[in-house]
């Protein structure tokens, strides 16, 4: 489970060890990621370990990955970049996009699908964006970074469905976690606008008229974890209470 010590990875964890899967934490802060580890492992009872681990630096993603190197679950997840303006993004700053959305789940897939493939079982879940299908400016950093990990998934998912591997995706949109605190802070400095008034326009750009639960979020991850999902894969989910307006 890659950053999964709060937010959307902590309710995929979370859903997960409620179905008895043996749990993996990854996170970089030592003290939050056994504090949600423990929290896990008394509400669910599920087996659950931790690792220390910055997923933007390929020495510590292959410490990850040997922590568990015979994981049947693969969930990739990430902090993305923040929103801002294409004129300011330098070429550093696109070289730590594409590590942290693109290059990093990218390498975790490759070290665990091989083992996944030999044994004949395995899901891969990628946390990506539904900027992915609705791109807008402030977030083209995320967007292209997660573009491109959705199209080498799609282009490897074929092949790895032959042997019981799925590779899907999970495309967030105002799921009520601490990211959209900080989004809803960031409007309201930028707009003048109190954060009560921000809020209320998250809640109004949904046509569901509220706010994702993270827990919905987990439960429609481990449900793609699952067996019953096997003739699913190549898919992007998205979970965005009905707000996207495209057919495809």
């Amino acid at each position: 489970m890659c950053a999964s010590s709060r937010g959307l990875g902590r309710a995929c964890a979370t859903s997960l060890a409620r179905e008895g899967v043996a749990l993996v934490l990854n996170g970089r802060e030592p003290e939050r990621l056994a504090k949600t580890a423990d929290e896990i492992r008394a509400e669910t009872g599920a087996p659950v370990s931790a690792v220390v681990a910055d997923l933007n630096i390929q020495e510590q993603r292959e410490e990850l990955a040997a922590a568990c190197p015979d994981a049947d679950i693969l969930v990739n997840n990430n902090a993305g970049p923040p929103p801002g303006r294409f004129e300011d993004w330098d070429h550093a700053t696109w070289l730590a996009a594409l590590e942290a959305n693109l290059l990093a789940p990218a390498m975790m897939i490759r070290a665990l699908l091989p083992g996944m493939k030999a044994r004949g079982f395995g899901r891969i879940i990628n946390i990506t964006s539904a900027m992915v299908k609705t791109p807008m400016a402030p977030m083209a950093l995320s967007t292209t970074a997660r573009s491109g990990l959705t199209a080498l998934c799609k282009s490897i998912s074929k092949e790895a469905v032959a042997h019981n591997v799925t590779i899907n995706n999970l495309l967030p949109e105002r799921i009520d976690t601490d990211r959209q605190i900080q989004m809803a802070n960031m409007v309201s400095k930028l707009q003048g606008v109190s954060f009560e008034e921000a809020r209320a326009q998250q809640v109004a750009s949904i046509a569901a008229g509220r706010l994702g639960l993270p827990g919905e979020f987990g439960d429609a991850c481990a449900f793609l974890c699952s067996a019953q999902a096997g003739y699913i894969s190549g898919q992007n989910l998205q979970l965005d209470g009905g707000s996207y307006d495209g057919l495809i």
